[in-house]
């Protein structure tokens, strides 16, 4: 089976939601998954959920916590390094299907690594493996090389009444 590029961006709600979902659909035809998650650190909800599968869905994050704003530090981009480094090799091991980067647009908007770096790992990206990334701001260069993009469009949100982020929900 082909194996394409799929970006989901936006500023609305539901890009990593879609992501995941796509990775549950994916372990119950059998199919290995990788997700490499960007920017966070900790113990949210969905790898909790994920553990559950996890003799097909593995989880690995890439960032130290907390949010980035102005220039990043050295660990931050240190540990973007490492997963830009375990994604590539996990493309070029090829023993799994799908392959998540999430929070990748991010990370680029961070400067914590370059878009060149993604157009790196999609030229590399063997043929059946299904790339996925994720996160707003997607670069038009990245948005070109995807064969498939959904913007995630925002109406409306509760967050704009003060509503934290849920368990179970948001995190």
């Amino acid at each position: 089976m082909k194996g394409y590029v799929q970006v989901y961006t936006g500023d609305g709600k539901g890009k990593t939601t879609a992501a995941l979902g796509l990775s549950l659909r994916a372990a119950g035809a059998g199919l290995k998954v990788f997700i490499a998650q960007f920017i966070k650190m900790g113990d949210y909800s969905e790898i909790k959920a994920l553990q559950r599968f996890s003799d097909l869905i593995s989880v690995e994050q890439f960032g130290i916590g907390r949010f980035i704003k102005g220039k990043p530090s050295f660990e931050d981009i240190e540990a973007a390094r490492k997963g830009l480094e375990k994604v590539h090799a996990v493309l070029m091991d090829a023993k799994h299907d799908v392959v998540i980067m999430e929070e990748a647009n991010v990370a680029v908007m961070c400067r914590l690594f370059s878009v060149d770096d993604i157009l790196g790992l999609i030229a590399i990206k063997p043929e059946p493996v299904e790339l996925i990334i994720t996160g707003r701001g997607a670069d038009p260069r990245i948005i070109e090389k995807a064969d498939l993009v959904t913007e995630m469009k925002c109406i409306k949100h509760y967050y704009d009444q003060g509503v934290q982020a849920r368990i179970g929900i948001e995190k």
